[in-house]
């Protein structure tokens, strides 16, 4: 019974999620999701230790990973930092000679440059989403969604999760710019 019910929600309400008739998914354009036009209004909460959260987070990646400071990564960083990502052994000093070997130290900015679409704080964690352009196999430009989240402990960044897949190079994600 439950299954010819599960049957008919999924006939009767196909027709939302389709392309429209005779129309190829693989060959409509591409759409980024829409980012920040104000980077400082993801940094605010009603919650002062969220805020506290999320800047913290906004800084390293500005200050780490976005200008490639890897020597400022343990004002925000804890030493025994568990990293998820496996291409990355945990420890502040492996991801510092992780940034070190993957981008250039930079000028320091203002903003993320990376387009960022929003900033999520919850209890001790905090996640950001960018938008990721990428290339299929005929070189056509897509757009993906990025995420990395991270747990805060004491004041500090402790651990860090992205979807970074065993197989994939090492990046810089300052290379994921939209055009």
């Amino acid at each position: 019974m439950y299954k010819a019910i599960i049957a008919g929600l999924m006939l009767s309400t196909s027709w939302f999620a389709a392309p429209a008739y005779g129309e190829d998914i693989r060959h409509m354009p591409p759409t980024p999701p829409t980012v920040s036009d104000d980077q400082s209004t993801l940094l605010t909460s009603d919650d002062p230790q969220l805020a506290a959260n999320k800047k913290l987070v906004y800084d390293m990646y500005r200050i780490v990973l976005q200008g490639g400071h890897a020597d400022r990564a343990k004002e925000f960083i804890r030493e025994d930092y568990i990293q998820h990502n496996p291409n990355v052994p945990s420890g502040r000093a492996a991801l510092e000679n992780y940034v070190r070997a993957t981008r250039p130290e930079r000028p320091l900015k203002d903003v993320l440059e990376l387009p960022l679409v929003t900033i999520l704080a919850e209890r001790d964690m905090v996640t950001m989403a960018f938008v990721r352009p990428e290339k299929d196999a005929h070189g056509n430009t897509y757009y993906s969604t990025w995420f990395d989240m991270f747990r805060i402990e004491d004041g500090k960044i402790a651990e860090h999760w992205d979807p970074m897949l065993k197989s994939d190079a090492p990046i810089d994600p300052n290379d994921k710019k939209i055009d």
